[in-house]
């Protein structure tokens, strides 16, 4: 009777989930989770954002990785331009302590010759030389040797000097250079992780809101181009020259090819990798960020645009795509959306700038 009384009182034991029913429970766990939060110190539910909400939000979350992307760009253009003049530094004291240790062993030959010729004093020499003009050339020759010798250990301090000071700047490169490496590595982070908050964000949006977040975003970033690109006449509106011209046919080539941060090609692009490679096609050298692109070339205002300028967009400079005419830019928009044409309307528009 006992047995049975303590029977009754033990927990029924627990069986975990299966099929449907379990899909069904991690689906409310993850909504419970998602609507309540902490609020001091009691259970708080958050207000459900509305889809368009959800949707500024996203945009927001790619702007900033956008930013993050181009200080990522800037600081990895530096880092890159200090790591090659740590290997200039480098190779310059390799080729300095070679001709330091040259001279050092001529020095030391000079020095040995001399001792063994300078035992007695010079008049003794020439009282006992058997050939005075012979021991005359020769004392000439010492006094040359010597002459030399004086010059080799000038010569030799300078190096000495010049050898400090090189490897005192290398040493003042590779910090520059490490501080450089460590910043890159936490703009990545920020990069990785506004993306990831954005792919996050669109998680929760059921699969019709999420196609209809990504209807609009094409349309804000002239989606549904890309198709259609590949057939629109491209001189309906004419360069201003040559390289203008190479610089757009280049940016038409690119549509299609997906947008990856930090790219510069020639299979996939950011949006200043995309200009920059698109001039670079035509035989211009620009900078590798957009707020570094601006101050490339002549500014212009919007009135004054031809195929071939560049324009940005937002007031941090964070944006930039190659005028086409029209009103119609070519830009590489974001993480899943290609490399295509769009209105320059679309985004706060910031400025323009002539290339030249």
């Amino acid at each position: 009777m006992a047995a049975h009384r303590k029977a009754a009182h033990r927990k029924p034991k627990q069986r975990p989930f299966t099929g449907s029913a379990a899909r069904a429970a991690a689906t409310l766990a993850f909504a419970g989770a998602a609507t309540t939060t902490a609020f001091d110190g009691a259970a708080h539910a958050e207000p459900r954002l509305t889809a368009a909400q959800v949707r500024a939000k996203i945009d927001r979350l790619y702007h900033d990785a956008e930013v993050a992307t181009e200080r990522y760009n800037g600081t990895k253009e530096k880092a890159t331009a200090s790591a090659r003049s740590v290997d200039r530094l480098r190779d310059e004291a390799a080729r300095r302590t070679e001709r330091l240790n040259t001279a050092r062993h001529t020095l030391g030959s000079l020095a040995t010759a001399q001792y063994r010729s300078g035992g007695l004093d010079p008049a003794v020499q020439l009282a006992l030389s058997s050939d005075p003009d012979q021991y005359l050339q020769r004392a000439s020759y010492l006094d040359r040797a010597a002459d030399r010798q004086a010059g080799l250990l000038n010569g030799i301090r300078r190096q000495v000097t010049d050898a400090a000071q090189l490897r005192a700047r290398a040493e003042g490169e590779l910090a520059t250079l490490t501080a450089r490496r460590a910043e890159l590595t936490k703009h990545k982070e920020r990069v990785r992780t506004k993306l990831a908050d954005a792919r996050r964000l669109l998680g929760t949006l059921t699969a019709g809101r999420r196609a209809d977040y990504e209807r609009a975003a094409d349309a804000a970033h002239g989606g549904g181009a890309v198709r259609a690109d590949r057939g629109t006449p491209r001189g309906a509106v004419s360069a201003p020259n040559a390289r203008a011209a190479q610089a757009v046919d280049f940016a038409y080539g690119a549509i299609g090819k997906p947008y990856v941060w930090g790219a510069t090609g020639p299979s996939a692009y950011d949006c200043s990798g995309l200009t920059q490679a698109a001039w670079r096609a035509a035989g211009v050298s620009l900078p590798r960020t957009t707020y570094t692109q601006i101050s490339a070339g002549q500014r212009v205002s919007r009135s004054e645009l031809a195929p071939g300028d560049l324009v940005f967009f937002y007031s941090g400079i964070s944006h930039v795509g190659l005028y086409i005419g029209g009103g119609q830019m070519i830009h590489a928009p974001r993480p899943g959306a290609p490399v295509r044409i769009a209105p320059i309307d679309q985004m706060p528009f910031a400025g323009a700038t002539r290339v030249v």
